[in-house]
């Protein structure tokens, strides 16, 4: 006897049942597939008598992607949901092999650090131009959602260690970072009918500012500004200026000196900026007193913690972007050597001829005067040797 067939409806609700199972099965990451990756760039990719690459094979690999295998296996922890969750079509090698979360991070670490051609970065790995761009820009939308608790505004407990530091460093009671900002060459105008985008060097560019702590990690960006704006205009046009003038930030604790004086929190800033109550520059050149030219040499040491911090960006990752600062932070956070060698030499903007802001708000100017003769009379007070 045959056996009885089933309803249309018994055979829609298997055929409902089996296509829930499948959909339930998770995404699976070809890792197998891939594994071997390291190796096989490494042979490619070893160090030739007289090349610049490190022999050792540690030092090879934070040469080529900036960050220890450590951290690189930290990176690859964050975005692996994202990497592994939405697969576009054409993530494969040239042996049409799937691409593993490991090798896609690296592909993406190797662009933003070399600034070679996607063609160049492809053929180091043996796949193809539109692979390199798809895994970057992916790589980059992941690490900005996951890499978020990396940059952000310290928490009253962290600002407190800051100003331990910077006043155990350079003097500067109640300071809480350093800011500066830096051009970004652009190859094309976004704008091609605005002068503004166009800079003083005849440069199309953007501005990235930044303020940092006292180990060089970023606490607050902002980018996407014309380089044509002076770092005075692009100030006024951020969160960071409107926070602080409200009194939402840098307001938190107010100092009281052994002078008597009060001493509110404040950045430190070079002569493009405007010197304000909360934003500490340098004194002008005409300011001969005593206590002025002791503060001028302990403000400039705070103050090139930012010129460095920009410096070593800009050093290590030649593609800039939000998610270059993520990463500068997240080297910083996991104890990751900063790479000493890949620093630019010289200023974070070679050929840029250096900006002067003539605003001077006279609680500003009050404010420097009392941080400087604390300052000297600390001096003072120490005994000499």
């Amino acid at each position: 006897m045959a056996p009885p067939k089933k309803s249309k409806k018994a055979k829609r609700e298997s055929k409902k049942s089996k296509k829930c199972k499948s959909m339930s099965v998770g995404p699976i990451e070809p890792r197998a597939t891939e594994s071997d990756w390291w190796d096989s760039f490494w042979q490619k990719n070893s160090p030739i008598p007289g090349s610049a690459i490190p022999t050792d094979e540690a030092e090879g690999f934070k040469f080529f992607f900036r960050v220890s295998k450590k951290t690189f296996d930290y990176i690859c922890s964050l975005v692996r949901q994202d990497l592994v969750s939405r697969p576009p079509s054409g993530l494969i090698n040239i042996q049409g092999r799937l691409l593993s979360v490991e090798k896609q991070v690296a592909i993406a670490l190797r662009r933003l650090a070399s600034g070679e051609s996607q063609v160049s970065v492809g053929a180091a790995f043996g796949v193809g131009q539109s692979t390199v761009s798809q895994v970057t820009w992916r790589f980059i939308e992941a690490v900005e959602e996951r890499a978020k608790h990396h940059l952000r505004w310290p928490d009253f407990n962290r600002m407190e260690e800051i100003k331990s530091k910077f006043e155990t460093s350079y003097g500067l009671s109640n300071c809480c970072g350093a800011i500066d900002a830096s051009h970004i060459i652009m190859t094309l105008p976004t704008v091609q009918t605005s002068d503004d985008w166009c800079d003083q060097e005849n440069n199309y560019s953007m501005f990235l500012q930044g303020v940092v702590d006292d180990e060089m990690r970023f606490l607050d960006i902002v980018t996407g500004w014309p380089g044509g704006m002076t770092v005075a205009r692009l100030l006024k046009c951020t969160g960071f200026y409107r926070n602080c003038e409200a009194g939402e930030r840098l307001n938190v604790n107010i100092r009281i000196l052994s002078e008597g004086v009060e001493i509110r929190e404040y950045v430190v800033g070079g002569v493009g900026y405007p010197l304000l109550p909360w934003l500490i520059t340098p004194c002008e050149y005409n300011d001969i007193s005593s206590s002025m030219s002791g503060f001028k040499p302990n403000h400039e040491a705070a103050r090139s913690l930012a010129v460095r911090a920009f410096s070593q960006l800009k050093g290590t990752w030649r593609i800039l972007s939000k998610v270059c600062c993520l990463l500068h932070n997240i080297i910083i956070d996991s104890k990751d050597k900063l790479q000493p060698d890949v620093a630019l030499s010289s200023h974070h903007d070679p050929g840029y001829g250096q900006q002067c802001c003539k605003q001077i708000d006279p609680l500003g100017k009050a404010m420097r005067e009392n941080i400087a003769k604390h300052l000297q009379h600390g001096k003072e007070k120490a005994p000499s040797n």
